[in-house]
């Protein structure tokens, strides 16, 4: 067998995907796989490799979500990568980061080795072939295709595109108005004049909410139980003044991305050290954008510790200025049932809708949904724990990128591809092949926790998801969702020879 650096030299097009081999196969043309491919470039530019999605378009969740006001809840300049300086505003819409996006694809010569509508559905690793062998459909003609790879690098997120999370309430066959998943936006869907209610108070709620509210007859944020909101500048202090001083593009990324991971390293060190501290701060900003006399305790207050669950960006308290203007209302109640008009509450109100967003969160899915097997057995990752939240025990050749929930997930995507391409330069240099993280003697009775702690962060849709991931140990390199304060550190400093890697 050779080695991951025995292959062609050059860098055209890839080829087509029936019966092709690759060194690399990339699944996801969204912000991990793209920015995986750009550093592959870089350090590996006579690899030959492919990138797939199973979608029309890059982009990933920014090429799914095509609802009114979609975008960012991070701020660009760390969710932008690391060697590509952002040049708009903090927040930026989907379509800026889509064409961010795009700009990346071309500067790196990406597009001949994406291919769209190719869907993976399985995954099986040979000892004896040291190769991934990969089953993809093109879902735009039905077509099954076989592609071999050395190394698989899953880059698709941690959520289902194609179905987003919707409860089932009692009679919603009953509504005679529309209902939508702001996942599946339709592009007839008219707001206009209409009463509207939002099902759900995240990250989708506090963008679609201001976005609407000039445009419908009424909008209104049902919520069962309180979320934390941000309501900080839309910009941050220094950016101006940073820009006044015409500093070159690469000079201005790095500042603003320092600022920017400084306030969030903070802001997450307060929810674990001072959250009563944070809370108030979070109050105090409703309080002085909402009318007198609203019931922020009851609508704004949640139980669990701020950053327990995601705290929401109202980009300069726009939502609160929607709710202060009387175009949109927040109803905390929970949901008896549907009905020809709309929602019955259980605390006894109706409120009168014409369309409902159910914007409940999305389906969280592993490796996207992929059954993986090494060498015809299935792999059950439930009993598999995490190498650093990068690769799994017992599984070959195979690295994925999981964000941070706390920062941005670009910052992670850097950090993972990073220490990726050192263990991959690794097992160059020493003339190996495959490479598999496997447990020591000395970890080998370590407990098998779940993949989240709920104390740490116990969102629904990680909640929900629970007993379909992978496990994590109790101790360094078992351990994963650690913070990026904390990361930054430790990732660089992976010795890829450590005694979890083993190589042959």
């Amino acid at each position: 067998m050779g080695t991951l650096s025995d292959t062609a030299t050059g860098h055209a097009a890839a080829p087509a995907l029936d019966r092709a081999d690759f060194d690399f196969l990339i699944v996801g043309a969204g912000i991990s796989g793209i920015g995986a491919a750009c550093n592959l470039r870089q350090r590996f530019p006579e690899a030959t490799f492919a990138i797939l999605d199973a979608m029309a378009g890059f982009g990933g969740t920014w090429w799914t979500h095509r609802y009114p006001g979609a975008r960012s809840d991070s701020d660009l300049y760390t969710y932008g990568y690391s060697f590509k300086p952002w040049r708009g505003r903090s927040i930026a819409t989907a379509d800026e980061i889509r064409a961010y996006l795009g700009e990346v694809i071309a500067e790196n010569d990406l597009a001949p080795h994406i291919r769209y509508r190719h869907k993976l559905t399985a995954a099986d690793w040979s000892s004896q072939h040291q190769r991934w062998t990969l089953t993809v459909v093109r879902t735009d003609t039905d077509e099954t295709l076989t592609v071999t790879a050395r190394f698989l690098w899953m880059c698709a997120g941690y959520y289902d595109h194609g179905k987003g999370y919707t409860p089932q309430w009692r009679g919603m066959a009953d509504f005679q108005g529309r209902v939508v998943h702001p996942q599946h936006w339709p592009e007839d869907l008219d707001c206009t004049g209409r009463r509207v209610v939002v099902i759900g108070s995240g990250a989708t709620a506090a963008t679609l909410i201001p976005a609407l509210a000039d445009k419908a007859g009424h909008i209104t944020m049902l919520q069962r139980s309180p979320t934390f909101f941000s309501a900080d500048p839309r910009t941050h202090p220094l950016e101006e003044p940073l820009r006044a001083l015409n500093l070159p593009d690469d000079w201005m990324h790095e500042i603003m991305r320092r600022a920017h991971i400084a306030r969030g390293a903070e802001i997450i060190r307060m929810s674990f050290e001072q959250p009563d501290d944070l809370r108030a701060l979070f109050i105090e900003q409703a309080g002085a954008r909402l009318p007198e006399g609203f019931d922020i305790d009851r609508h704004f207050n949640p139980a669990y510790r701020p950053w327990q669950q995601r705290i929401a960006i109202t980009p300069d308290g726009d939502l609160y200025a929607a709710i202060r203007s009387g175009k949109a209302s927040v109803v905390t109640d929970t949901i008896e049932r549907f009905d020809a008009t709309g929602i019955q509450l259980g605390g006894g109100a109706h409120l009168d809708a014409d369309i409902i967003v159910t914007a409940t969160g999305f389906t969280m899915q592993l490796f996207g949904g992929v059954p993986f097997s090494v060498d015809g057995t299935a792999v059950d990752f439930t009993r598999r724990v995490t190498w650093r939240g990068v690769m799994i025990e017992g599984v070959p050749n195979m690295a994925y990128v999981m964000g941070y929930f706390r920062s941005s997930w670009t910052l992670r995507a850097d950090l993972i591809s990073d220490l990726m391409c050192r263990v991959i330069d690794h097992m160059r240099r020493e003339g190996r092949a495959v490479v598999e993280p496997r447990l020591t003697a000395a970890d080998a009775g370590m407990p098998r926790l779940p993949w989240m702690d709920p104390d740490n962060f116990n969102a629904g849709y990680v909640m929900r998801a629970q007993d379909r991931l992978f496990r994590q140990g109790d101790r360094a390199p078992w351990k994963h969702l650690l913070e990026y304060a904390e990361e930054a550190a430790t990732l660089p400093a992976v010795r890829p020879d450590e005694a979890a890697l083993t190589y042959r």
